[in-house]
């Protein structure tokens, strides 16, 4: 029995390849869309941390001081 036959038995769900002759399949392309919005949101969120720290608490605490 092939494989393709097998799944269709126990219905398992087949994901479909976006390009013929591309190895992505439709369901490796949402998860790489998850998870590079959530690096983009944890970089975005480091960058204010970063912002913040420059700007406001290293400043406040005497670590440095800004000249401009």
């Amino acid at each position: 029995m092939g494989d393709s036959k097998r799944r269709k038995e126990q219905g398992t769900p087949e994901s479909k390849r976006i390009v013929s002759w591309l190895p992505l399949t439709t369901t490796q392309s949402s998860e790489f869309v998850r998870v590079s919005t959530q690096g983009a949101w944890i970089g975005i969120g480091l960058l204010v941390f970063g912002w913040l720290m420059v700007r406001g608490i290293g400043p406040s605490l005497g670590w440095w001081k800004i000249v401009g």
